[in-house]
């Protein structure tokens, strides 16, 4: 992945971990390098320049004085543009110091031929600057061993890799757009009591309902988007418009024609969607309640729903077949129960495919792509894991069986027969 990014948990992308302490520079060597400036030098002295032994390393390995800003000069040394400066030659005195490199920024003298007075002592402010400097370099070490340590973790796969070449993948903003919809996600939610405020229906009615239409979106062979849309749909809907018992049924088949509208390549006709309903309302009643839902909800459409976050978890995850397909039973079987309402849809995808893993492999697994993906830990998804190993351990028993109906086809590769990770309630994790 492009950019550099610190995850949950302090984990470096693998971008940032590589090379790690390759360029860094010895405090030692440079400490060695300091010394007090001459004192019978006041250019030396003015200057605050770094001393130097004799080497051709110069140009490449430049020193910065001490107590002095950075200059644009000494920048451009440091990006790797060198800069040749035309050398002067000093007088030597009575000391007879050598001058072997001067520039704009300060004067290199050789170490070997430079002899302090014996009435001076070094300068206070060099006896600090190598004491910070002995500091720096403990502290300098001390972050090569936490790195050095920190490789011993796990590290985070980017799963983008293979798919540079796909346009389709719009690898480049990926990342940008699950942002987007993990802070827009709460738009898309409604309060976990809203069923309070309805006077005539209450969350069982909803269940029934529900259940039926997965029934009806199995029929009709629509994509997925459509099914979670239409959920998303009658729940806004209900949250802020009263409904009657006998009308509750309309809402639901008018929510799944806005969403086939949205998501559909073909959409199927009001007159299908009747006779889906027995007939029990007529095509004029359809009509009305599409232009009384439409502007209920604004005309907004475009929420992100547990699907979306759901495609982008599983290749996290690096999914198989039967964990995509054990994945969506369970986080389908979520979408029926009035009380899985009080978690977004972000932390619904990232639990039931954690679930579903538990469940196949017989242990906890969530790796750290995984984590870094979803932004949820295992701590974070347990208490709603835990709910849907229990919607998982009841749903061939329960009379709203329409999603366990749907995934023990073979179409769907029999998962609604898969053991639960009942180890998860028991373990009390």
């Amino acid at each position: 992945m492009a950019g550099s990014k610190e995850n949950f948990s302090g984990v470096i992308r693998p971008s940032n971990i590589q090379g790690v302490g390759n360029n860094r520079r010895a405090l030692s060597t440079i400490n060695k390098n300091i010394i007090g400036p001459p004192p019978l030098y006041p250019c030396a002295v003015h200057k605050r320049g770094v001393l130097k032994e004799k080497n051709a390393a110069f140009s490449k390995n430049p020193v910065i004085p001490v107590h002095r800003p950075v200059t644009r000069k000494f920048a451009a040394q440091l990006a790797g543009k060198e800069q040749h400066h035309s050398l002067e030659e000093v007088k030597p005195s009575a000391q007879s110091i050598s001058v072997t490199h001067q520039s704009d920024d300060c004067i290199i003298i050789d170490a070997e031929d430079y002899k302090p007075m014996a009435n001076h002592d070094v300068p206070m402010f060099v006896q600090h600057t190598e004491a910070m400097l002995e500091e720096i370099d403990k502290m300098d070490v001390e972050v090569e061993m936490e790195d050095i340590d920190g490789d011993d973790d796990e590290p985070v796969v980017d799963i983008d890799s293979g798919d540079q070449k796909n346009p389709l993948a719009v690898t480049e903003y990926i990342d940008d757009i699950y942002d987007f919809y993990k802070k827009t996600e709460s738009t898309s939610c409604v309060a976990p009591n809203y069923m309070a405020h309805q006077f005539d229906i209450n969350e069982r009615m909803r269940g029934i309902l529900i259940d039926w239409l997965i029934e009806v979106h199995y029929k009709f062979e629509l994509m997925d988007e459509t099914l979670y849309l239409t959920v998303n749909l009658i729940d806004r809907f209900l949250a802020v418009q009263p409904v009657v018992r006998k009308k509750l049924q309309l809402v639901g088949v008018t929510a799944m024609l806005l969403a086939c509208k949205y998501e559909e390549v073909s959409v199927p006709v009001v007159d299908d969607l009747i006779l889906i309903s027995d007939k029990a309302y007529c095509r004029n009643e359809v009509l009305d309640m599409e232009k009384l839902m439409i502007n209920t909800l604004q005309f907004n459409l475009s929420v992100p729903t547990p699907y979306a976050f759901m495609r982008r978890f599983l290749k996290a995850a690096q999914s198989d077949k039967k964990l995509e397909l054990l994945s969506f039973f369970i986080v389908e079987l979520s979408l029926v129960q009035y009380e899985m309402l009080r978690f977004p849809p972000s932390l619904l995808a990232a639990a039931a495919i954690f679930t579903a893993q538990c469940a196949l492999t017989g242990s906890k697994q969530w790796n750290n792509t995984c984590q870094w993906h979803t932004s949820y830990s295992k701590d974070q998804l347990m208490e709603c894991a835990k709910l849907m190993v229990a919607l998982h351990q009841r749903a061939g028993t329960e009379k709203l069986a329409g999603v366990h109906k749907k995934y023990s086809t073979c179409r769907y590769g029999y998962v609604a027969k898969t053991k639960p990770a009942l180890f998860l309630i028991d373990a009390g994790f």
